[in-house]
């Protein structure tokens, strides 16, 4: 599902849509939480990461780093410490909603909570 299908479906801004995505930095996983309404810019994570490439993790990829199918990752919950950063773009809602294991779930939670639960550095990861 899409940030906009999960906005829809849950009454809220594509904005407070914390979405998890999974890529490859210099082959190691790395989670990059964002608003629903922004993109990553893969520069920006490699540079966070100190990585000379970033790629979108395949979907085998996603699954084996995180233990969960691509389109329904939550922010936190892996089976192995994987590095997640959190776009600061999210801090424009005290609640977020983020996927909850399947592609058809997610969940409310305040952002401050969030970001501790997944252990998320805050980075500018968003296009510009």
């Amino acid at each position: 599902k899409t940030s906009a299908d999960a906005a829809t479906a849950v009454g809220c801004e594509v904005s407070a849509i914390a979405k998890s995505l999974i890529f490859m930095a210099d082959d190691k996983p790395v989670v990059a939480i964002l608003s629903g309404d922004t993109r990553l810019d893969t520069k920006k994570l490699a540079k966070a990461m100190g990585a000379t490439k970033v790629r979108r993790a395949e979907l085998d990829e996603a699954k084996n780093a995180t233990g969960f199918a691509a389109g329904g990752t939550p922010a936190f919950g892996y089976p192995s410490p994987i590095a997640v950063f959190i776009d600061p773009q999210l801090r424009r809602h005290d609640e977020v909603w983020s996927a909850a294991g399947t592609p058809t779930t997610v969940y409310r939670i305040p952002l401050t909570d969030l970001i501790v639960a997944s252990g998320a550095v805050e980075v500018d990861l968003a296009e510009t």
